[in-house]
C-alpha cells in the first residue's frame, strides 16, 4: 500500500523568515520538557542560525526589489536573496535550469541589488 501526500499549499520564505519560525517552534519545545527535539528540527535550526544573516525585514524588502526587475521571478528571487551570489558565474547558476539566459546587463542589475543587502 503506498501513501501519496498532497500538496495544500505552497509558500516561499527565505532562510532569515525560516529562521523566526523555528526559533518558535523551539521556544515552544523547550517549555514543554515531555517532547523532545527531533534530529531533523534540531539540524533545521543549526543551519538557519548559521546562514541568516538578515533580518527579516530586510530579506522581504530585498525578495521585493529583486521581483521588480524583470527577468526575476517569485522563486528565483528568493534564491537569490538566500544565497546572494557575488559574481556572475554563482547568479548563472541559480538559472541554469530555466529556458532563456540572462544578457550581460540583466545579470548586473541583479548583482547591484544583492550588492545593497551583501
Amino acid at each position: 500500500m503506498t501513501i501519496f501526500k498532497e500538496i495544500i499549499d505552497e509558500e516561499y520564505l527565505t532562510v532569515a523568515e525560516t529562521k523566526e519560525i523555528l526559533e518558535t517552534l523551539e521556544e515552544e519545545r523547550a517549555a514543554d520538557e515531555e517532547q523532545e527535539m527531533r534530529y531533523e528540527l534540531a539540524r533545521a535550526i543549526e543551519h538557519v542560525n548559521r546562514f541568516a544573516e538578515l533580518d527579516v525585514e530586510e530579506a522581504r524588502e530585498f525578495v521585493a526589489e529583486l521581483q521588480e526587475l524583470d527577468k526575476v521571478d517569485e522563486k528565483t528571487a528568493y534564491k537569490i536573496a538566500d544565497l546572494r551570489p557575488l559574481d556572475r558565474d554563482e547568479l548563472r547558476a541559480l538559472y541554469a535550469q530555466e529556458r532563456y539566459s540572462l544578457s550581460g546587463d540583466e545579470l548586473d542589475e541583479i548583482l547591484n541589488v544583492v550588492k545593497q543587502y551583501a
